[in-house]
């Protein structure tokens, strides 16, 4: 087998398991969408010196299913009260090889959000809100620990980031029945559908893919966003809701994470698949800034079937993570206004069942990056 063969049956193996870090956050109220910004396929990152890729990634989910804790509140959907967010999401990114372990990205992301709720609008009638436009552009270099041309059935690549606040945290829409004497009133749409979050923060990135068995990979990956700033001023209006909520009038600006593990396997000359496991969230507190504002923390553990297809320079992957374990824990302010009043005080967000990402690349070869022979035999069918 030529070593060009042998590099693509590597990068294709793990495509599958790596095609939607583009898109990675579980659809859900209390995590916005976010995607690392060296965190895309292993086919991606796998380059030659002066190599481009480009490619894109879209992201859906709708958000219903209200959780306090780990406990779902099924009467919010038998009563139809319950929050629905749709959420449609477009990442366009490049990656540019700089040499064949050094690699640098740019993702701009997009998005269409809408909101439909009841207590946003005086809680007798239901509306929608509605946002959409760039959202946080990112920046960021990784690098393959180990080198790609010797190291070829396992491996890690370190990556650090830089998100900048492109997006729109105060965009508004027309809320009903909320002003003087019942009239509509323009305010800044809910903080899980603004299209970014107003803070610059820093990406902390790692994925790995190690060989356990003939066109077998285990594979790994995971990023952390640091928000260092800690509110960006704008009004959520929650106060208005109740005076107790006055320690929830400005949103924060706060962390977010995401972890995967699986197997992948390659099903022939052209597709493979792969089964893992994600776990994603919101942090109840940031690693670095404070902590005051409003914020929704809550995390997912969601398995995660994917499927891939690679030919030539050309590869689309599709992967729908489904939840199995939902968790809205107390945040800061609940704790505060628990304190404050002497009763138990645990806010509620809405989580997706399942969410769908597609992506799709090219990759522009300037030159093909060469395999030790010793490593021929290791990818024979």
């Amino acid at each position: 087998m030529r070593a060009t063969q042998s590099l693509t049956i590597l990068c294709f193996i793990v495509t599958s398991f790596l095609g939607s870090q583009m898109a990675r956050a579980q659809g859900c109220v209390a995590i916005r969408h976010f995607s690392s910004c060296v965190g895309t396929t292993l086919e991606n990152n796998l380059l030659g010196a002066g190599d481009i890729q480009i490619g894109s990634n879209y992201r859906y989910f709708k958000s219903f299913r209200h959780f306090r804790g780990t406990e779902e509140e099924p009467d919010r959907v038998a009563n139809e009260t319950e929050v629905i967010n749709h959420s449609h999401s477009w990442d366009f990114f490049l990656t540019y090889g700089v040499t064949d372990r050094l690699y640098a990205s740019i993702t701009i992301p997009t998005v269409i959000n809408t909101r439909s709720s009841l207590y946003e609008h005086g809680r007798d009638e239901r509306h929608t809100t509605f946002s959409r436009g760039l959202a946080d552009i990112r920046v960021g270099m990784g690098y393959w620990v180990f080198d790609p041309v010797k190291h070829m059935n396992g491996n890690l690549a370190l990556g650090l980031g830089l998100k900048l606040p492109t997006g729109s945290y105060n965009a508004s829409d027309i809320f009903y029945n909320v002003g003087p004497e019942g009239s509509p009133q323009v305010r800044p749409v809910d903080q899980s559908i603004q299209p970014g979050d107003g803070g610059f923060g820093i990406t902390v990135d790692f994925q790995f893919y190690q060989k356990i068995a003939e066109r077998f990979f285990a594979y790994g990956g995971g990023f952390y966003l640091i928000n260092p700033r800690e509110t960006n001023g704008t009004r959520t209006f929650r106060e208005t809701l109740s005076p107790i909520l006055q320690n929830e009038a400005i949103m924060a600006v706060p962390d977010q994470f995401s972890l995967r593990a699986g197997v992948s396997h390659a099903f022939g000359a052209n597709f493979s698949g792969s089964l893992g496991a994600r776990y994603e969230g919101v942090p109840v507190k940031d690693l670095i800034g404070g902590n005051k504002g409003f914020r929704r923390p809550g995390n997912v553990l969601s398995i995660d079937p994917g499927i891939a297809f690679m030919k030539n320079n050309f590869s689309l992957n599709l992967n729908v993570p489904f939840a199995v374990r939902r968790e809205r824990p107390q945040s800061v302010t609940d704790k505060e206004t628990e304190e404050m009043t002497g009763e138990p005080r645990n806010g509620d967000a809405a989580f997706a069942d399942y969410l769908i990402n597609v992506g799709i690349s090219y990759r522009f070869g300037s030159k093909k990056v060469k395999v030790d022979p010793e490593l021929m035999d290791e990818f024979k069918n």
